[in-house]
């Protein structure tokens, strides 16, 4: 299986050749929890979330991404953030191609499903929020969830 390899302020990152708009989404249930994926491209823990097709809205994307990849549906409640920091290079090893960070990342609440691996998640679970930092989990994952979980009242921009 091709894998997925995140570079942060490396010198030896490829030089990036794409940028691709993604999202992000924090889903969260009833009790709190965070919806995370174990991905199966290098198994660290993440949000779901994936690129927008041609065609469609951002938000849009965010929720098709997130049914596929978990099997629960959502809806948008609110934005965490932009992310395009050009110091974080995606590698991903089926086609060499390495992409510069553009994310958004959204808040959304669960409408409902049955927790669904996909192709891309391994695993699916409700996480308890205390239990977040005991998950291998790429530094901008971790960042994403980080300023969720901090609140405020604006974005985060960067």
């Amino acid at each position: 299986m091709a894998s997925r390899i995140d570079f942060y302020d490396d010198p030896t990152a490829p030089k990036p050749n794409s940028i691709v708009l993604s999202t992000n989404v924090v889903v969260t249930n009833e009790a709190g929890e965070i919806l995370l994926i174990k991905r199966s491209d290098n198994d660290n823990w993440a949000l779901p979330g994936g690129a927008m097709d041609l065609g469609e809205s951002l938000p849009d994307a965010a929720v098709r991404e997130t049914f596929e990849e978990t099997g629960v549906s959502v809806e948008i409640t609110g934005l965490v953030g932009i992310y395009t920091d050009p110091k974080h290079v995606i590698l991903y090893t089926s086609n060499n191609e390495a992409r510069q960070e553009c994310a958004v990342v959204f808040a959304a609440r669960s409408l409902g499903g049955a927790l669904t691996r996909s192709s891309e998640s391994r695993e699916v679970e409700w996480v308890a929020p205390a239990a977040v930092d005991g998950l291998a989990m790429d530094r901008s994952m971790r960042l994403r969830l980080g300023h969720f979980l901090a609140g405020g009242d604006a974005p985060h921009l960067g």
